[in-house]
């Protein structure tokens, strides 16, 4: 019998609790920089230097992190059913728990791309310099999407959304678009579970479990509802 299918969209909750910062917090500085700053591309072309001094001292948060019990959690539901995780994050804590079908929505810190051909992708564990470019002579910056620029891999996730028969929600606030509309891609009838410390109102989603928690605690209910 084939397995069902679970979808699971993370956000930036789920890796706070191994220590990354979530994208926005309270007093609306990331890092202690504004947004419009370090991510955006407008922030590239008038201080480039800044933005990689931004993104390469993140990539170091990231690699001196760790997989938490979310992250695992969610890798180890892969054993019961077919789990595709759709997440919001840049950082590669799903794919160290043991996670194998993930699909970055906003770029990978751990990759970086040409500037001007955003197909021309690199890995990266160091920094990047200025100075440093992509095999086409122009500058390489972060693979992440920034502000203002366009999401590509939605067109991906919809489909996959619109597949599911289970559809989980963890650590995101689903105000940030258009990742936040994934949930109106689910079939009718599909039951979905949203874990965040602060759910918000969204009176339009049906069948809807909320499980008001931290991720950790959140996903180890969640392991308990869906499998026992």
């Amino acid at each position: 019998m084939s397995k069902k299918k679970l979808v699971v969209l993370t956000g930036a909750g789920i890796s706070a609790e191994s220590g990354l910062k979530t994208f926005r917090d309270s007093d609306g500085l990331w890092e202690g920089y504004n947004i419009e700053d370090v991510a955006t591309p407008r922030a590239w072309r008038k201080d480039p230097q800044l933005v990689l001094d931004f993104y390469n001292f993140r990539r170091k948060n990231v690699l001196d992190a760790q997989p938490n019990a979310a992250h695992y959690g969610l890798a180890a539901l892969q054993n019961n059913f077919d789990v595709t995780i759709i997440t919001q994050n840049i950082d590669d804590l799903h794919e160290r728990a043991g996670s194998t079908n993930i699909l970055h929505l906003h770029g990978e810190i751990l990759k970086m791309r040409s500037e001007r051909n955003e197909y021309l992708i690199y890995d990266i564990t160091g920094d990047i310099k200025l100075g440093d470019k992509a095999e086409d002579g122009f500058q390489l910056r972060p693979h992440i999407v920034w502000f203002e620029e366009p999401v590509p891999k939605i067109e991906e996730a919809i489909p996959i959304v619109n597949a599911a028969d289970i559809f989980v929600v963890v650590g995101t606030s689903l105000v940030v678009y258009p990742a936040a509309g994934l949930v109106n891609y689910t079939r009718a009838g599909v039951p979905i579970f949203m874990i965040d410390k602060k759910i918000p109102a969204i009176s339009s989603v049906e069948n809807l479990t909320s499980i008001e928690k931290p991720a950790t605690e959140g996903i180890k209910e969640l392991l308990h509802l869906l499998t026992g």
